[in-house]
This record gives structure tokens, sequence and C-alpha cells, in this order.
């Protein structure tokens, strides 16, 4: 498995280290998690195939993203000034989807926290009492029952998370991306091992589910869409790229792309044949305590709670692109029509060529130096602005934490809404917008295909979840 990670890197030796690291980590993140009870959801075989069909359909939106960074200017790529050129007044959506996709996943995040560490205190509490003499089945002391309540370990860790949660530049913490590939390793290593020595006797085969079609197919199909977006990274690739040809980014897709579609093979086909139709949103939840389980839920845990500054940090910064917009719009009704902002470049060809996307001034009205990491006008938040948005993205995380204990059921709403925006709706859009006066082609028709594909998860899928946290 180590051999898979370190071929995404190899396959990306000229970006830069960090970078590189970081994009494997955005793909390889919580849905991992919940893949065995994805594939309990809709059966063995019907669950691999989505699992390819995510990963193909994940792979075609990077794709058509990038072809549409090279219309951009230079090295300033991004959502926002790929949607200046083709849908302008809708550019406020496209930051709304960004920021919902991470304000949910930082609430995975919190999650899998309660969902952890009590499992991690009974473990070391039972270890303990066997070192003293004990036989490690005690119970522990009723007096410190909030030990184990998620709720008393969720508001813990987000004093940790509160302060990390207002730096303003994170590099510092892009370190831990490599603790994040550390620990998906550790758990594929765990999901085999008690393949080959289960804890308890395996299900049958009459037990498992090969195909399984029920409603449950609709509120699962967005985690599949969860656990390969990692499209609002690929900007950041294609700016940051010394060769950012098509052709070395083609490789990146790929190899990233097909890597993790292995590991959520690995992972969600020999979760589900350990524990059948009983495994539950979490995998490594299902699990009895033992070192090689705990030291895997601390470093789950501590990866997780470094990982959601990451999340907060896009999030406060598309938030406030929508306020900003928010605000200009009511701006123009009673004084005009707000400032646009125009990145096109002189760069208009779609050929899958090696052209290497320089900066160049042509006709583009925004610099390098004025645009932001996302691609927008750079614009300082004032103090007070900043503070409030971060206040009000860590209290409503914390608050949803709290009265949602289920992992699948957070993914499937961000796969729903966030993730299909950015993975199929805002990419096949884009393509299309780029070439509407030209031709049909291959491409073209896919682009079409993909958005609606992503129009129709969207709709019925996030439909589905509703009825479904509805009925209870």
């Amino acid at each position: 498995m180590g051999r898979i990670i370190t071929r995404i890197l190899a396959m990306e030796m000229k970006l830069d280290p960090l970078q590189s690291i970081n994009l494997a980590n955005t793909i390889l993140g919580t849905g991992m998690l919940a893949m065995p009870g994805a594939l309990a959801a809709v059966g063995l075989v019907l669950g691999s195939f989505m699992i390819v069909f995510s990963a193909c359909a994940s792979g075609l939106g990077l794709y058509f993203l990038t072809r549409s960074a090279s219309r951009t200017f230079g090295r300033s790529a991004s959502f926002f000034a790929c949607s200046k050129l083709t849908y302008p007044s809708a550019a406020v959506w496209f930051d709304a989807a960004i920021a919902i996709k991470c304000f949910g996943v930082g609430i995975s995040y919190l999650i899998i926290i309660g969902d952890l560490m009590p499992q991690v205190v009974r473990s070391l509490s039972s270890m303990a009492f066997a070192a003293a003499g004990g036989d490690g089945a005690g119970d522990m002391d009723p007096q410190w029952w909030f030990l184990i309540d998620r709720r008393f370990w969720i508001t813990v860790f987000m004093g940790i998370i509160g302060p990390l949660s207002f730096l303003k530049k994170l590099d510092s913490l892009k370190a831990t991306s490599a603790l994040a590939l550390t620990a998906v390793v550790y758990l594929v290593v765990i999901v085999i091992y008690y393949y080959i020595n289960p804890e308890q006797e395996l299900p049958t085969k009459e037990e498992l589910r090969l195909v399984h079609f029920s409603s449950d197919f609709l509120t699962t199909l967005p985690v599949f869409v969860f656990a390969f977006t990692c499209h609002q990274n690929i900007f950041s690739v294609y700016n940051e790229l010394t060769d950012n040809g098509q052709s070395m980014l083609n490789r990146i897709i790929t190899s990233s792309i097909g890597s993790a579609a292995v590991i959520y093979h690995t992972i969600g086909i020999l979760g589900y044949l350990t524990f059948g139709n009983i495994v539950g949103s979490n995998i490594i939840q299902m699990y009895n305590d033992s070192m090689l389980v705990t030291v895997g839920r601390i470093a789950i845990v501590i990866l997780v709670l470094f990982s959601f500054p990451l999340q907060c940090h896009p999030c406060r910064a598309c938030l406030d692109k929508v306020l900003i917009a928010l605000e200009q719009f009511w701006v123009s009704t009673r004084f005009g029509k707000p400032q646009e902002y125009n990145t096109l470049s002189g760069h208009q060809d779609d050929h899958d060529d090696e052209q290497i996307h320089t900066p160049s001034r042509s006709s583009a009205t925004i610099t390098s130096a004025e645009v932001d990491n996302h691609g927008g006008p750079a614009q300082e938040i004032s103090h007070l602005k900043f503070v409030i948005m971060t206040v009000a993205i860590l209290l409503g995380s914390y608050a949803i934490a709290i009265a949602v204990s289920e992992l699948q059921l957070i993914l499937s709403l961000v796969g729903s809404t966030g993730s299909t925006a950015i993975s199929f709706i805002l990419p096949g859009s884009f393509y299309y917008k780029l070439h509407e006066n030209e031709r049909w082609t291959g491409r073209k028709i896919l682009s079409v295909c993909l958005a609606s594909y992503g129009v129709l998860v969207m709709i019925i899928c996030l439909t589905a979840n509703i009825r479904r946290i509805i009925s209870g």
C-alpha cells in the first residue's frame, strides 16, 4: 500500500512536495471510513461498480476543470476565475457550494472525534487496569462517565480546534498531511489484518449482498461522490506545477484517482466481508479494543484535529465572497451595477498540448499579484468580519456535530450538495460554456452529460436524504 502512495508522489515529482501530499490527502479523506457501510447498503458488486463509476466521473470533472483553467490568466486559475469567464452572475453560487462542502467536511471531522475518543478511553483504561494486576475487563468508575460521552470530547477538542481556526496562514499545518497518509496506510493494515485474523466468525456467502436496490441507494450514492471530491485543490495544482501541460495534469489525475479507487476497494470490500450487513458507518469503530486498533483510532483523531482548520480556511474565504456578493447586490439595487472582473487571457485553444501556461498580460485586467489564493480579487478581510465568520463556522459545526452522530448522514448530505456541485455540475458547465459556439465533440457531449448527472444526483439524492431526516 505504501507503494501506491509513492506512485502518487512520483507521478507528481515536479510538484512541490507539500502540495503533492496535500492533493493525495484531499482524496483519501474520511470517506474511506464509511466505504464498507456504503457497500453494505447497495451490495458488494453494485458498490464496487459505484466506486469505479464515481472515480471515472470525478476524474472527468478534474479533466474539464484543467481544460477550463487553461483559459484563465496565467497562474491565477480558480473556480472564481472560471466562473467570470462563463457565468459571471453565478460566481456567488459556486463559492457557496465550496463553502458548504468545506463546512460539511469539518462537521464530519468532529463526529469522528466524538465516535473514536470514548473508545480510546475505554481501551486505555482496560489496558491500565490490566497493567495494575486486573484482568483488563473492569468497568470505569461511574464518576468518570463523561470520559465516554461523545459530546464531552467534541467540546474538549473544540478548545484546540478553535484557536487553530483563527490562524490566517496555515502553511505549518499542511505538514500534517504526511500524518494523514500514514493514517490511511495504517487503516488499510488494520482492515487487512482483521480480515485475515477475524475476531468473530466471518459472514457466510448467503448473508452477503451482491446487488441490493432499496431507498438506501439514493442516500448512499453521495457517499461515493464525496469520497473522490478533491476538485477544490486542482486549481492549486495547476497554478503551482512547474510543468502544467495537459499531459502532466492527466497523469496526476489518473494516478491520484486510480490509487484512491484501489484503497477504497480494499477498505470497502474487506471491511464488508469481515462484518457483513452489520457494519456501521465508521469501520474503525467496529473492531474490538486492542493496541493495534487504539493506535489507529488515535492517529485518525489527530489527523482530523489538524485537518479541521484546513477546511475552515477555504470555507471562511468563500463565505466572505458570498457576503461581498450579497452586499454588492444590495448596493446595485440602489446605486447601480457592481464592479465586474475579467480574467480572460489570450489562450483560447483547446488542444491537448504540452504548452506550459505562464502569465501573460494580454487582455487580463487582474494580475497574479491582485488576486487571492482562490483566484478572486485580492481583498483583506476586516478583523471584526474575520472573527465573526470564524466564530459562526465553529459554532455551527459544533452544534450540528453534537446533534448528529451518524457519519454517513453528514457525508451523504455533503456529497449530494457541495461535492456534487464542484465535482460534476461546475466542471461540465464550465467546459460547455467555454465551447458553446464550437462544433459538438465527444468531450463537449460528455461535459453536458456530466453536468446533467450532477444535477440529477443533487435533486434526487438530496430529496431522499431530507425525507430520511424527516422520517427519522
